[in-house]
């Protein structure tokens, strides 16, 4: 089969996606995931300027070698967009080739490990109450695992929390990529924070029980002291992890965290190779791996760094709030169901009129994602859907201290 047209589709139903879309000479269409998070522009550009000039003609069924091609012969590698480009081509090639097939694509991955994946939702509240019935209504939905962020006395606009903003009148659910010109800025104070969130977990603790797995999400905002106290506070409540806790790019400032708690640390959703791991993985200074298909160079990279991390018993956490798109979640979806070291799976639900654009075959039962049993990544793209959407510029929040000076969000 050869490549005989590429299409980059921008369409923003509740926010912005990037979808590449390849067809073969066969009339096999594949579709790929290109979202990067208040950037999509830039991704659009290298697809449409540099990648899609260098697929026409392509043999779609060479996955391994297309990848190397575009990898190796940019000269200009890794970094979020060339591999957030790199990655959309690559699930595109892996929805034609099994489609080809006529299988879920997880068949042509080894078959699946499990009979679903454990998925864990955001719970939220500014105060107890409000996150108390945040959790009721996961658990309602059907969650088994949730993760708690929660507002910190006298910060009046932090990460993570769904009510500190509106979306259509409502609870803003979704990941923050406000639609706007300019970024909402949020305030931060880190001594505050270290003092509420313990008392927040051991209330919720009291509250829900020893079972229920809980996860938090630092974000980046501690120093490596920092974190190591905040993971050893947390250590009586039972984490299933402490994601982010401090800058992964200092991979050596783990090492002084894991010092100091055996709270289980998740890393990674803004890596996107796996030489970003390296040290990480070697030295066992994580527990779960965080990066997701969409930002990592697609299922050939992220499988081959799941893989490497599998040597040290260290599991998978892929990245999987509303900026990944259906296209992006369902290969997460193909991969866990795969590999043998799935840890657990972020789920937030898409709003209706992204799951009108992007036709979806997975199901979510009993706390459990499942892709689908049809060909390929299980989703369709609507065309009509997506051009009734114009691409609305968004920014991430950012943060500032008290003092004026700019923070890690």
């Amino acid at each position: 089969m050869q490549l005989v047209k590429a299409e980059v589709v921008v369409t923003s139903p509740d926010r912005n996606f990037v979808t590449l879309r390849l067809e073969t000479d066969e009339g096999i269409v594949g579709l790929g995931d290109a979202t990067l998070n208040g950037r999509e522009l830039a991704v659009v550009a290298y697809l449409e300027e540099h990648v899609v000039p260098l697929l026409i003609g392509r043999d779609a069924a060479r996955i391994e070698d297309t990848w190397q091609f575009l990898y190796r012969s940019a000269y200009w590698r890794r970094g979020p967009v060339t591999m957030a480009a790199i990655a959309a081509v690559d699930v595109a090639l892996w929805d034609i080739k099994a489609k080809a097939a006529g299988m879920p694509l997880y068949q042509l991955l080894g078959g699946a490990s499990r009979n679903g994946l454990l998925a864990y939702g955001h719970a939220s509240g500014k105060e107890l109450p409000e996150l108390f019935d945040s959790i009721r209504e996961h658990q309602e939905k059907g969650f088994r695992a949730v993760r708690v962020q929660t507002g910190v006395p006298g910060l009046k606009s932090i990460y993570g929390i769904a009510s500190n903003a509106t979306y259509d009148g409502g609870r803003y659910d979704h990941e923050p990529a406000q639609r706007g010109d300019l970024p909402a800025e949020e305030d931060w104070d880190t001594r505050s924070y270290l003092r509420h969130v313990p008392t927040v977990f051991e209330a919720v603790r009291h509250e829900f029980g020893p079972e229920l797995p809980l996860l938090h999400d630092s974000h980046h905002r501690l120093t490596p002291i920092q974190a190591a106290r905040l993971g050893k506070s947390l250590e009586p409540y039972d984490l299933f992890w402490l994601e982010d806790v401090t800058p992964a790019e200092n991979q050596e400032a783990l090492r002084l965290v894991r010092q100091h708690t055996t709270t289980p640390l998740a890393i990674g959703e803004i890596f996107n190779s796996v030489w970003d791991y390296q040290t990480i993985i070697r030295e066992q200074l994580i527990d779960y791996v965080r990066s997701a298909v969409t930002h990592t160079g697609g299922i050939t990279h992220l499988k081959k760094v799941l893989d490497y991390a599998s040597q040290y018993q260290i599991k998978s956490g892929m990245h999987g709030p509303t900026d990944i798109s259906p296209v992006g979640l369902a290969a997460q979806m193909h991969l866990g169901l795969a590999i043998h070291n799935f840890g657990i799976q972020e789920y937030m639900q898409h709003g209706a009129r992204t799951d009108e654009v992007f036709r979806q075959s997975f199901t979510f039962i009993d706390g459990l994602l499942h892709p689908g049993h049809e060909p390929g990544l299980g989703v369709e793209l609507d065309l009509e859907q997506a051009a009734k959407y114009e691409y609305q510029r968004a920014y991430l929040p950012f943060n500032r201290l008290a003092d004026g000076t700019v923070h890690d969000w």
